[in-house]
C-alpha cells in the first residue's frame, strides 16, 4: 500500500511546497500554521480543478440514475417472482441496455470520490510522516510538523491530543465537514430532481445516506489530523459551490431548479428551457371563427314593380317551403294554357 501511494505522496508534497512558496513570496511567515493551512487549501483547489470533468460526469450520472428509476421499476416488475437463470439474465441484459440507451453509468457517480480517496490517504501520510519527500525537505518537514492553527499542531488528532484547544478545533472542523456534506447531498436531491424521480427505492436509499454519511464522517473524523480535516472541509465546500453553480445553470428536466431557472429567464424575456420550453411551444387549440352571415340577394323586380316603389322582398332560403311554393308558381306560369295557345284565330 505504501509503494502504491508513494507517487501520490510526491504529487501532494510538490503541490503543498509550491503553494507554500507562493504564500511566503507575498509575505506570510514560512513556519506559520496559516501558511501551511492555505497551502492545503491550494492543494484542494488544484485537485478539484483537475477533477472538474469527472465532477460533471458525476452530476449527470446521479441525475440519470434518478430519472430512469421509473423504467427500472418496470423491468423489475416484469421479472418479479422469476428466479430462474434465464429470467435473471434477461433482466440484467435489459437493465444494462437501459443504462446504455440513457447514457448512464452507475459507477460514474462514485468515481470522483474513489479518485480522491488515494489523495486523501497520501496527504495523511505526508502530514504524519517524519521523512523528506520530493521538495519537502527535512527543514520544511520540521516547519510543517511544528506549525499550529489556533495553537493546535496541524498533525494532531482528537484522540491523540491532550490539549483542549485541539479537541475543540477538531470538533468544529468535524461538525462543519458533516454539515457541508449534508448540505451538498440535500441540494442535489431536493433542488435538482423532479418529484417523479424521488418516489422510488433508489431515492429512499439516497435519503438514508443523506443522514448516515455525516454521522460516519463525524465518527471517523476523530482519527484524522487537523490538516486532513481542513482538506476534507475545503473539498466539501468546493463541491457544494460547484454543485450549486451546475444546478443553477444546468438543472435536471422537471426539477424545482429548472422551474426557478425558467422563472428567471421569463423575467428577462429569454426563451424557456427544458420542459418549460416544451409547454410553451405547444400549439393552442384553434378557435373556429364564426361564419359571416350570407348576403341574401334581393329578388329581381319588373319595371312596373319598380315604378310602384314597392320594397323588394328578400329571396327565400333554399329548401324552405316559400322557395318550393315560388318554384311551383313559376313553373305553372310558364306552362302553355290548354290548346288555345297553339291556335291562330281565323277572321
Amino acid at each position: 500500500m505504501t509503494q502504491i501511494l508513494r507517487p501520490l505522496e510526491y504529487v501532494v508534497a510538490w503541490l503543498m511546497v509550491g503553494w507554500h512558496s507562493i504564500w511566503t513570496a507575498i509575505g506570510l511567515p514560512e513556519a506559520s500554521g496559516w501558511t501551511w493551512a492555505l497551502s492545503i487549501v491550494g492543494l484542494v483547489v488544484v485537485i478539484r480543478i483537475i477533477l472538474i470533468p469527472l465532477f460533471v460526469k458525476q452530476i449527470k450520472a446521479s441525475r440519470g440514475l434518478q430519472l430512469i428509476q421509473p423504467e427500472l421499476r418496470k423491468i423489475q416488475a416484469k421479472y418479479k417472482g422469476k428466479t430462474d437463470p434465464d429470467s435473471r439474465q434477461k433482466m440484467t441484459q435489459e437493465t444494462m441496455a437501459l443504462y446504455k440507451d440513457s447514457g448512464t453509468n452507475p459507477f460514474s457517480s462514485c468515481l470522483p470520490i474513489l479518485l480522491q480517496a488515494p489523495i486523501f490517504f497520501a496527504l495523511f501520510r505526508v502530514l504524519n510522516g517524519d521523512f523528506a519527500i520530493g521538495p519537502l525537505s527535512m527543514e520544511l518537514r520540521a516547519q510543517l510538523n511544528s506549525s499550529t492553527l489556533f495553537g493546535s499542531p496541524l498533525s494532531d488528532t482528537f484522540l491523540k491530543s491532550d490539549q483542549m484547544g485541539t479537541k475543540i478545533l477538531t470538533v468544529v472542523l468535524i461538525v462543519l465537514m458533516s454539515a457541508s456534506t449534508f448540505t451538498t447531498q440535500r441540494q442535489l436531491m431536493m433542488k435538482n430532481m423532479p418529484a417523479s424521480a424521488l418516489d422510488n427505492p433508489f431515492a429512499q436509499q439516497q435519503k438514508i445516506l443523506l443522514y448516515v454519511l455525516p454521522l460516519v464522517f463525524a465518527v471517523s473524523g476523530v482519527n484524522f489530523p487537523i490538516g486532513v480535516l481542513l482538506y476534507w472541509l475545503t473539498t466539501n465546500v468546493w463541491s457544494m459551490g460547484q454543485q450549486f453553480y451546475v444546478i443553477r445553470r444546468m438543472p435536471a428536466p422537471g426539477s424545482p431548479a429548472e422551474k426557478a431557472l425558467n422563472e428567471r429567464r421569463a423575467k428577462r424575456g429569454k426563451p424557456l428551457l427544458g420542459l418549460g420550453a416544451a409547454k410553451d411551444e405547444e400549439p393552442e387549440p384553434e378557435e373556429t371563427a364564426p361564419q359571416p352571415n350570407q348576403r341574401v340577394q334581393p329578388k329581381k323586380q319588373t319595371k312596373a314593380q319598380r315604378a310602384k316603389g314597392g320594397a323588394p322582398k328578400p329571396a327565400p332560403e333554399p329548401g324552405s317551403p316559400e322557395a318550393a311554393a315560388e318554384k311551383n308558381g313559376s313553373q305553372k306560369a310558364s306552362k302553355p294554357q290548354g290548346s288555345t295557345s297553339g291556335k291562330v284565330t281565323e277572321t
